[in-house]
């Protein structure tokens, strides 16, 4: 049982001010937020170079560095390794991620996204002697990878490493747990093999294990009336005794307070508890069409402008709930993005999701159901 797991606020998915533009957070919102956060005894804040094209990093600057002793707080950020082109360009990010947020030294620095693609990227581009060379030189704390693929290739790559990681940062949830595509079960047993600690990322899944249909609803309160759906899945995740760190992505201030309440104190899930979400965990995956985490990850990378993510929570919505209202909702939606059907089959998309999803086949049925009545 994880008795000193530390619970971390997750800065990727804030509140917009402008919906159709990632870096428009709403800024009260996210002060808000970390000074609740702060005052209820936590202090790790995630975030990456990607989050909110830079906002995230900027926000914690100017409401968490300015405003809190140094040693008051720490702060986990990743290298963008899909952007690296050349060995020099790891120097260039770092240099960026600390001027950004207004700080000499990471607490955490990750690897970010090591998946097959993206280790031969790092690999190339020396990140993992560079990354030891920052630990070496004061300017991480602690370094390791966030990691986005199955067991064999984790295994490999802390056969390789391990010596030098202090963290893996793993995709866990109930939902994922017995996964055969992100093996979350399996990729935790790795992780515990080679004593490596475990940060927990998307313990809710992007909102899933929150959005579940009133049926789910009624079996998880008929077995524990007293445990919200959230309590259920951020307990889950942060049971197994090497995880350190929960990260959770709150986007406002209401989230923020019922997910700091859960860990006040920590209260790990027993055997039977266990063993109950594991089996609503089979009845979800039945209703679940597209098991997006919706990261967002795929928005930079389509050239066409494609808002991915919602599209596949409308689409998901429809499978599970179906609203007609969801179709004007997408009708909306196309009407001032690209519709589903823009998809030009590049598949820029598919090698940087973190649920290795066939994304322009997704689309495509995405297209079929909501485009066929417009």
């Amino acid at each position: 049982m994880a008795e000193d797991v530390m619970f971390g606020f997750g800065a990727m998915r804030l509140d917009l001010v402008d919906e159709n533009d990632q870096s428009s957070v709403d800024n009260n919102n996210y002060q808000e937020m970390i000074d609740y956060y702060m005052s209820q005894g936590f202090n790790y804040f995630d975030t990456s170079y990607a989050y909110h094209d830079g906002s995230s990093e900027i926000g914690l600057r100017e409401y968490l560095v300015k405003k809190y002793p140094r040693d008051s707080f720490k702060i986990a950020d990743k290298m963008p390794t899909w952007l690296l082109l050349s060995e020099e360009d790891n120097q260039k990010y770092v240099d960026e991620m600390l001027e950004r947020l207004g700080v000499e030294y990471f607490d955490v620095f990750l690897i970010h996204n090591i998946n097959e693609a993206f280790l031969a990227v790092a690999e190339k581009c020396n990140t993992f002697e560079y990354i030891r060379k920052m630990k070496e030189d004061g300017i991480a704390r602690e370094i390791g990878i966030s990691y986005h693929d199955k067991a064999d290739l984790l295994e490999k790559v802390l056969e390789k490493y391990g010596d030098m990681l202090d963290v893996v940062q793993l995709q866990l949830n109930y939902l994922d747990w017995e996964s055969q595509l992100t093996e979350s079960r399996k990729c935790y047993e790795v992780c515990e093999k080679y004593g490596v600690d475990v940060i927990v990322m998307e313990p809710i899944k992007g909102g899933t294990l929150f959005n579940l249909p009133d049926n789910i609803k009624d079996e998880f309160k008929a077995f524990n009336p007293d445990m919200s759906l959230v309590e259920w899945a951020l307990r889950f995740a942060a049971t197994p005794k090497n995880v350190k760190v929960i990260l959770s992505g709150m986007g406002n201030i209401d989230q923020m307070k019922e997910n700091c309440e859960i860990f006040k104190p920590f209260t790990a899930l027993n055997d039977e508890e266990i063993e109950f979400a594991l089996s609503m965990a089979e009845k979800i995956k039945e209703l679940i069409a597209i098991p997006c985490s919706y990261c967002g990850y795929c928005l930079k990378e389509c050239p066409e402008g494609i808002p991915i993510p919602d599209y596949f929570e409308l689409y998901n919505s429809e499978k599970m709930y179906s609203l007609p209202s969801l179709y004007a909702i997408y009708g909306t939606t196309a009407a001032v993005n690209a519709p589903a059907s823009a998809c030009t089959y590049c598949e820029s998309c598919v090698e940087i999701c973190t649920q290795k999803l066939e994304i322009p086949d997704l689309l495509e049925d995405v297209a079929d159901l909501f485009e066929s009545t417009m």
